[in-house]
């Protein structure tokens, strides 16, 4: 009876290769699930496919066959590292409990990609029993295993984990590793990750050459929301310039109304781009910031007073208006060309005279010019 199997065989290949194509999917899945158990093992032999698009297809078939789970708890121990890899991936699919114990062997398999992949899948399945396995895979020597394990472990927002979450938050030698554990406390948003966080952000490690990488803490830092506030006022007294550069920009997208005042104070900081920083914070707050940035327009230095006709620029109230057109007569050149762009992008017809009285003056090309496009623009 070889060739009956034989043919059987090559039948199951045959609907498993229609599988690709959208249109016989629907049919040849059907036929497979009747023929049931017999064609489970070349299913997850196609898991080898090099066709990531087709990856996807042949798991979600296998995820949502009930007669396949046997076959699939052996295969995450037997089979290639490869389908080892992606049988693990389906148990994230799936979510089957019953795929925890080898899950859980899983996570000591010789190939990284395995016990990444098996970490990931036991936070789908979500039993906290899982976590003290999950504990030595945040020491593992491979980057792509540290990061699963956090992912992992944070899922379960245990406080008593944070510590060696943070660990690798703070010690750990690769930034990307770094950043998924500053993601995955702020996404527990609990108090106890906050303190960690804090630590994190007066580490140069995080922004010393590498300020793109910093925008995963900074995150981390505003999905705690209201109870980061007190903690970046007081980090925006920091010795580190930008480490109040960062307190600066996280307060304006939290917008909360404590942060006023102390924003208002750091306008005023002798590094400009902590100043303008503060500046563009406080004109998140819209009117409620009117009056602080109004009188840094009278500071004696000329950058602090730009970051102010900037912020006033970007608030839409009536009451900008009249100080960024006196602006138009700063002393400073820079500050002028700045008010004739904030007026510029607030579109008030007040603004016009003065605007065309600029464009007119021939002496003084580059501020005729700008001038003229800013009414250009009103057009």
């Amino acid at each position: 009876m070889d060739w009956l199997t034989g043919s059987k065989q090559n039948e199951i290949k045959k609907l498993i290769s229609q599988l690709a194509d959208s249109a016989r999917r629907d049919v040849a899945a059907k036929s497979l699930t009747q023929i049931g158990p017999e064609a489970v093992p070349a299913l997850i032999d196609a898991l080898q496919t090099q066709d990531l698009s087709l990856l996807p297809v042949y798991q979600y078939f296998l995820s949502q066959a009930p007669s396949a789970r046997p076959e699939l708890i052996k295969a995450l121990s037997t089979a290639q590292p490869i389908i080892r890899a992606r049988v693990a991936e389906i148990f994230g699919i799936n979510k089957d409990a019953s795929a925890f114990p080898a899950l859980v062997k899983a996570l000591g398999d010789e190939y990284p990609q395995v016990r990444s992949q098996a970490a990931l899948a036991l936070s789908n399945i979500g039993d906290d029993k899982v976590i003290p396995a999950l504990m030595s895979l945040l020491k593992d020597r491979e980057d792509e295993v540290r990061m699963a394990a956090c992912v992992t472990i944070g899922k379960f927002r245990d406080p008593s984990t944070f510590d060696e979450i943070a660990n690798v938050l703070l010690d750990d030698l690769k930034i990307d590793v770094r950043r998924t554990a500053a993601r995955v406390l702020g996404e527990t948003k609990h108090p106890a990750a906050l303190p960690f966080l804090m630590e994190a952000l007066r580490d140069s490690f995080w922004w010393y050459e590498r300020e793109q990488n910093v925008v995963d803490l900074l995150q981390a830092i505003q999905n705690m929301g209201s109870m980061a506030v007190g903690p970046l006022i007081e980090a925006l007294s920091d010795r580190e310039g930008r480490v109040r550069k960062f307190a600066a920009m996280i307060l304006g997208e939290l917008g909360d109304t404590r942060a006023i005042e102390p924003l208002g104070m750091a306008i005023y900081d002798l590094h400009h781009e902590i100043g303008r920083e503060a500046a563009e914070s406080l004109g998140l707050f819209g009117a409620k910031a009117l009056d602080i940035l109004t009188e840094a327009l009278n500071h004696p230095e000329g950058m602090v007073r730009g970051h102010a006709v900037v912020a006033l620029g970007k608030i839409q109230d009536v009451r900008v208006v009249p100080p960024l057109i006196k602006m138009l007569s700063d002393p400073d050149r820079e500050v002028k060309k700045l008010a004739i762009q904030s007026l510029g992008n607030l579109k008030d017809e007040r603004a016009l005279p003065a605007l065309k009285e600029i464009a007119s003056n021939r002496a003084d090309k580059e501020l005729s010019m700008l001038a003229k496009q800013v009414l250009e623009s009103k057009q």
